[in-house]
């Protein structure tokens, strides 16, 4: 549900002049808070007993890999999880744990990260692009018209924006559509009372830096299906120590499989599900933290003549880790003296609309091992969007302060432009 009312911070709707001119952000949008200290702890004693590797265990001791696994499926409600080298790492071994293989279609998002149609095409499929609308959500009427194209949906919650689940589910049950979920942005997040992750037949999570929980690298992938779960275990690099997981299918459900499946390894090691376990700890309160930081930044920018503000579904439960917003129909050039004044003023913007890809922004037509047809209506959008971080490190006046330098760059050159 959409949350209550922001903090009281001050949140002029025109900065005065000589603040305008002046106000200078000094934060630093890349930094993330610090490893908690139980954290810390945990990874000294990993590294002090030299046992990193995921099956280097004493006796019956289940090690930090297994007891992570069990404790991010209970977490998100599902059977099973499985703690990974990466978020890529998790959508790759999805596809390949339901059979995906090379000359296959998966759909998929046109707006999203490059990882999701490098997953796909990992496997040796071909991603099949779906269009996005002004909420930034998947378009589910383009979708539903190109849903008899493929056997599987590769669901990217693309920046933590959810679409209507209830009703793209319907589409995808009756065109007889698998669900991967990419929950990269979206972890804590929920559609009504079902978690991210949850809807699909599989979840797909990561824990980079930039996420909600930083090791680094990494990820997870949850499922209820036994068999889906047996082969990613056996994918991950099992070597047949299948029974050393945290969440384990039954044992004829291996027999099946085990000699069918290949070992493609980057199961997580006990470093960093060590620092990961207190974090997943605090994760709901976390969210909290970022939507606040969300909530000021929304308010400050509601209203600014020429940018539009993305309205967030009331069924979706967010978690506000990035901002965007749109600038519909602005020309180019208008839009990069709006990166340029911003960040002259210490405020980082990413822009999806630009020719060439840039850190970590790019689009469908960026990836050229995955041919596609122009999406004319998702282009007017793509080149509106611009993208920020929201660091857990800025505080609320930060937070306040950034929407007023925005709001003061963006006014002046819609103004410039009339």
């Amino acid at each position: 549900m959409r949350a209550s009312v922001a903090p009281a911070i001050d949140l002029p709707r025109a900065a005065p002049q000589n603040i305008a001119m002046t106000e200078i952000f000094k934060g630093s949008f890349t930094q993330q808070e610090p490893i908690p200290e139980e954290g810390i702890a945990a990874a000294l004693a990993v590294l002090r007993s030299g046992r990193l590797h995921r099956y280097n265990l004493v006796a019956d001791e289940p090690g930090e890999v297994a007891l992570l696994e069990r404790e991010f499926a209970a977490w998100t409600g599902a059977k099973y999880a499985l703690a990974v080298a990466s978020g890529g790492y998790a959508m790759a071994t999805a596809l390949r744990a339901l059979g995906v293989g090379p000359g296959e279609r998966v759909l998929t998002n046109a707006f999203t990260l490059a990882p999701v149609p490098g997953a796909i095409a990992s496997v040796g499929a071909l991603p099949i692009f779906v269009g996005v609308t002004e909420a930034l959500t998947i378009d589910l009427e383009d979708l539903a018209a190109k849903a008899d194209q493929a056997d599987v949906l590769m669901l990217s919650h693309m920046r933590g924006h959810m679409a209507d689940m209830e009703r793209l589910m319907e589409i995808c049950h009756r065109a007889g559509l698998t669900v991967i979920e990419d929950c990269a942005h979206t972890m804590g997040a929920a559609w009504g009372a079902t978690p991210s992750g949850r809807w699909g037949k599989v979840g797909c999570f990561s824990t980079q830096t930039y996420k909600h929980m930083n090791s680094g690298e990494g990820g997870f992938l949850v499922t209820d299906d036994d068999e889906v779960m047996a082969r990613a275990i056996l994918l991950s690099g099992s070597y047949m120590l299948f029974d050393r997981h945290g969440t384990v299918p039954p044992a004829e459900v291996f027999e099946r499989v085990k000699y069918d499946t290949p070992n493609v390894s980057g199961r997580m090691d006990h470093l960093r599900a060590a620092i990961l376990r207190p974090q997943l700890r605090v994760l709901a309160a976390q969210c909290e933290r970022w939507n606040e930081r969300y909530r000021v930044l929304e308010t400050g920018l509601r209203g600014t003549p020429g940018l539009t503000v993305i309205e967030r579904l009331a069924r979706e439960r967010y978690v506000g880790s990035s901002i965007q917003f749109l600038l519909l129909d602005w020309p180019a050039a208008r839009i990069e003296e709006v990166i340029r004044r911003c960040l002259a003023r210490g405020v980082e913007l990413k822009w999806f609309g630009a020719a060439e890809p840039s850190g970590f922004t790019s689009r469908y037509d960026s990836w050229r091992y995955a041919p596609s047809t122009p999406l004319p209506a998702s282009d007017r959008i793509l080149r509106a969007i611009l993208d920020m971080r929201l660091p857990l490190t800025f505080s609320l006046e930060d937070c306040a302060q950034i929407a007023r330098i925005i709001r003061a760059e963006v006014g002046a050159a819609y103004q410039a432009q009339l």
